[in-house]
């Protein structure tokens, strides 16, 4: 089987740094490139060097070198530098998968443009569990319909700089359209007032360094239902892009999801909107 070659941008960031830990473990896999901001004081120092292991003969750079040969890059930066990775990926035709979260709605329709002309793969969770979360969500919440009370709890160490949480806010658009359409959806009123029905409440914790951290409740008259993930560490999260980049590598043009990825679809997206002109069915 042939190796994919995979960039890194957000290299130094917690995420990317586990990325190329594990990268540098897996056969199947080859670090391409590893980028950083411009400024960054650990420019041109060997990759593997600088997250512990051996060198890997790749230097932490600002831009991709124009030999490294990439087959997929992940992105796990901030929303302005992960649409400016987005539009480089669009003019190469290198696929991209996309794990920031915080984008506003216009900065996300700019990036699921590119979709029209290379596989894209954006999710605010790329862990498997986490995505079988999101469907049992969805089976409950279509299940136990409007008789529940939904409420989302988070928790994520306290740098994390967007709350709530992308998978926060996605656990409850999925519960919000199992129960209803056009289910209200929104955070939990700051003021003493009782929350309106029809709202799914959002909880955002900042503690310490919790990786992450989700639980949804399901309350009823007399009973609760409780669907909670916990992660350990960034592994399952890490583990779960590079899945989805090796997934990504040779699809056609098209937007796909992690829904795409558990079910080993060979063609275009199975799980998310096709965008125009892409190869998606």
């Amino acid at each position: 089987m042939a190796k994919v070659w995979v960039a890194v941008h957000g290299a130094m960031g917690r995420m990317g740094t586990r990325l190329i830990q594990l990268i540098a473990e897996d056969p199947a896999l080859r670090l391409a490139a590893a980028l950083e901001r411009a400024g960054h004081p650990r420019l041109g120092e060997d990759v593997g060097t600088l997250v512990g292991i051996a060198p890997m003969g790749v230097a932490l750079a600002p831009t991709v070198p124009p030999d490294a040969g990439i087959d997929v890059l992940i992105d796990f930066s901030m929303p302005v530098a992960a649409l400016e990775v987005a539009g480089w990926c669009r003019d190469q035709g290198v696929g991209l998968v996309v794990g920031t979260t915080g984008f506003d709605p216009t900065q996300r329709a700019a990036l699921e443009s590119v979709a029209d002309r290379i596989p894209l793969l954006i999710a605010p969770n790329m862990s498997r569990a986490v995505n079988l979360l999101m469907g049992l969500v969805g089976q409950a919440a279509r299940v136990l319909g409007a008789s529940a009370d939904i409420e989302i709890i988070e928790r994520h160490h306290r740098t994390k700089k967007d709350a709530p949480s992308g998978t926060a806010l996605r656990l409850a658009e999925i519960a919000g359209r199992g129960v209803a359409a056009g289910r209200l959806i929104s955070s939990q009123p700051a003021n003493p007032e009782v929350r309106p029905e029809g709202a799914v409440g959002i909880h955002a914790l900042r503690i310490a360094d919790s990786p992450g951290e989700h639980t949804v409740v399901f309350g009823l008259l007399g009973e609760t239902l409780e669907l909670s993930h916990r992660a350990l560490n960034r592994d399952g999260f890490a583990r779960g892009a590079l899945d989805a980049a090796q997934f990504l590598a040779g699809k056609p043009a098209g937007l796909y999801s992690m829904e795409d990825v558990l079910a080993g679809s060979d063609g275009g997206p199975v799980g998310s909107r096709p965008q125009s002109g892409s190869a998606a069915r």
